[in-house]
């Protein structure tokens, strides 16, 4: 059957639709200089986490910063301090789906921190300097501009039918959404 003979054009659509995403994690190992010589460590821990998005080619980078935070004994374990430096980074996120039909200057970028910076290590170096081993993770999507071709038929729904062609989500039927599970939750951060 040809689209002049069932009433079917196609068209093209511009929408707003979710055109790259992506998912990295990553460690990194920061090297913190505190003013005293250090005996041991009582702590470290990750604080004012700020960070910022923006598309670069066919990936999205990530720039932040963190406070880190290490609570140490010095002096023969006499005295106790905390030591704040705050540390910037560039994170490059590559995207698992991206689609380059995207048109220019309408996108969108944004991420989340599916795992905020945490301390995983600390330890003393060498030359009393302290190596703070810090783990990430981000989630990015793009949203932009892009085209979509939908199906266009002329006629009324019984004319559909006539023609063998199925009209579904028309008239709903009330039944069939009574199994349906109100508590359930798709994560879309899994796809």
């Amino acid at each position: 059957m040809s689209n002049t003979d069932s009433g079917m054009q196609s068209r093209q659509i511009i929408t707003k639709a979710v055109t790259g995403k992506g998912r990295k994690f990553s460690q990194a190992t920061h090297s913190i200089q505190p003013p005293d010589n250090i005996s041991s460590i009582l702590g470290c821990w990750i604080i004012n986490h700020q960070y910022d998005a923006t598309r670069v080619g066919d990936a999205v980078e990530v720039m932040g910063s963190y406070d880190i935070n290490i609570w140490y004994s010095f002096n023969r374990n006499t005295k106790t301090e905390v030591s704040n430096q705050t540390v910037r980074y560039v994170e490059q996120v590559p995207l698992s789906y991206f689609d380059s039909n995207v048109r220019e200057g309408t996108t969108e970028v944004s991420a989340v921190a599916t795992q905020a910076p945490n301390c995983i290590e600390a330890t003393i170096a060498g030359d009393g300097s302290v190596l703070v081993r810090v783990e990430r993770e981000f989630y990015v999507e793009m949203v932009g501009e892009t085209k979509v071709r939908v199906a266009v038929f002329s006629g009324d729904y019984d004319d559909w039918e006539d023609k063998g062609m199925e009209v579904s989500g028309v008239e709903a039927d009330t039944e069939d959404y009574e199994d349906l599970d109100p508590d359930l939750v798709i994560d879309d951060l899994n796809d």
